[in-house]
């Protein structure tokens, strides 16, 4: 059989790294890899479609899918997961004090429809009770101006959402007061350079995610792995052997991680970090699988439509390709 050809574009992770080294193969594929950032692997995909194989963003995954012309259908492998408690930037001098505050307050966003967003959102409602109507959203680029949507939206008539003004950073308006605050995958460079009155909303966001995940035992999904559907249809083997390789490349890199007579990472304390998620979260702290993921996935699902980035309820099986949603015991 001749093997395909295929352009794979993803985020240069541990849990990717055997795939990218060749330490792991995709049965039947000569890969071509990319080591690329989210924000540019999702605005080539979205836009262009230029990938076989990528990391995809949640969020515009199921607005595509809503809407039935979704380029690209999903494996259950979850290339990024992360607590967004970490996501709220604030000002400090401005009686800030709780996540209830941010209720009438100007809050920027890279873009409304993040997957980042979405979840913090869901926190933000769920949590505390303050609704995407409550607040007054602000889009525009973190350090550069002019970011636009990936993706036409169609929000309620009660949500106002404004673009940020031309010339404008959200970074640089946090910092000059005109806005309350920012929620970002990304810290703003005014945050990282420490300057006065900037601030994270929680705290101790750690403490925050993890009593989080006590509760709901929700680990927030960020990007997920797509392939072009007219690929994956011609080639029905093709799912099964990606999620099968990257699942392999995730579990190589947990092995690592916990292999301490040499730590693998440039980080002290990394084995201590580890058996604290263990213990908090399980032995498959970062579980690909769709049955693992399920009452998550349908969590996220339920929050992408009620904010109105989904035009009906996607079901959590529609992201996927349908080979992959239960795979082989031995």
């Amino acid at each position: 059989m001749t093997r395909l050809n295929l352009s794979i574009a993803v985020g240069n992770y541990d849990r990717t790294r055997p795939l990218i080294d060749g330490d792991v193969m995709i049965d039947g594929v000569d890969p071509v890899f990319m080591t690329l950032t989210p924000e540019e692997i999702f605005f080539r995909a979205f836009r262009f479609g230029e990938f076989d194989i990528c990391e995809l963003s949640m969020s515009s995954l199921t607005v595509k899918i809503a809407e039935g012309n979704a380029d690209y259908v999903a494996v259950p492998a979850f290339l990024s997961r992360a607590f967004r408690h970490t996501s709220f930037y604030i000002r400090t001098d401005r009686g800030i004090e709780k996540p209830e505050d941010l209720a009438g307050r100007r809050v920027g966003l890279p873009e409304y429809q993040l997957t980042a967003c979405v979840w913090a959102r869901a926190i933000l409602q769920d949590e505390y009770g303050v609704k995407p109507s409550d607040v007054h959203w602000v889009r525009g680029g973190l350090e550069n101006p002019g970011r636009p949507e990936k993706i036409k939206l169609n929000l309620p008539q009660d949500v106002r959402l404004d673009t940020a003004p031309a010339g404008r950073t959200l970074s640089q308006m946090l910092a000059d007061g005109e806005i309350d605050a920012i929620i970002s995958p990304r810290p703003p460079s005014c945050f990282e350079r420490g300057e006065p009155n900037i601030g994270w909303l929680f705290a101790d966001p750690v403490a925050a995610a993890k009593d989080y995940y006590a509760r709901t035992r929700i680990f927030p999904i960020m990007h997920v792995l797509g392939i072009r559907r007219e690929l994956a249809e011609k080639h029905r083997y093709l799912p099964g052997a990606v999620l099968k390789a990257f699942t392999r490349s995730k579990d190589m890199a947990t092995e690592r991680l916990e292999e301490n007579s040499a730590t693998k990472v440039t980080l002290p304390f990394v084995e201590e970090q580890v058996k604290a998620a263990k213990e908090l979260m399980g032995s498959d702290y970062w579980s690909y699988g769709f049955d693992a993921n399920r009452d998550l996935l349908e969590t996220f699902l339920a929050h992408h439509h009620a904010q109105g980035l989904s035009k009906r309820k996607v079901a959590a099986e529609e992201l996927f390709f349908p080979t992959t949603l239960e795979t082989v015991k031995v």
